[in-house]
């Protein structure tokens, strides 16, 4: 999408402006699941929705729900900036953008490159993004000390949450 803006020359200046793939798809999720529900489009029954929603919420998404105040910690409230727009039925990447004048955060929101664990190669991964497999997993490494202890942790639970990976793995 272009914004274009008069600069005091008189001149006509734009510039791409892009909205943040994590609201979209987040919000697109949820819009999707309230059709899917039958679920009444009021903001308040929209606002319930997204309070659940974001109970589950994990990793970038949870960090999302903060800034819109769908978590018991936020600091601030801002789901009627998203309930009202939906109960309109005002497409999500709208919903974005004047989210995205409100709090400047959400736009620095970007989903983590995932990461192909039936090709990747564990030891050259740092710890840190060990942990986050197995964060993602909703695992832990208790008593992990060294890298080998985490990439031990994750080959053992890789056939219960990845197996077509751990599948590959072994063929390889």
């Amino acid at each position: 999408m272009l914004q274009c803006t008069q600069v005091a020359s008189g001149a006509t200046v734009c510039r791409r402006v892009t909205t943040p793939l994590l609201c979209v798809s987040f919000l697109g999720r949820l819009y999707q699941s309230l059709q899917d529900n039958n679920v009444k489009f009021t903001s308040t029954d929209i606002e319930k929705a997204l309070v659940e929603t974001c109970k589950d919420a994990k990793g970038k998404e949870n960090r999302f729900c903060y800034y819109i105040g769908g978590t018991n910690d936020a600091a601030t409230k801002i789901l009627n900036e998203i309930s009202k727009p939906l109960s309109y039925h005002s497409p999500v990447d709208k919903i974005c953008e004047k989210l995205k004048k409100k709090d400047s955060q959400i736009c620095e929101l970007k989903y983590d490159k995932q990461l192909d664990l039936s090709t990747v190669d564990l030891k050259k991964l740092k710890v840190k993004d060990l942990k986050k497999i197995l964060e993602e997993w909703g695992e832990s490494c208790k008593g992990c000390a060294e890298k080998s202890d985490f990439i031990r942790k994750i080959n053992e639970l890789m056939p219960k949450y990845a197996p077509n990976a751990a599948k590959a793995r072994r063929e390889l």
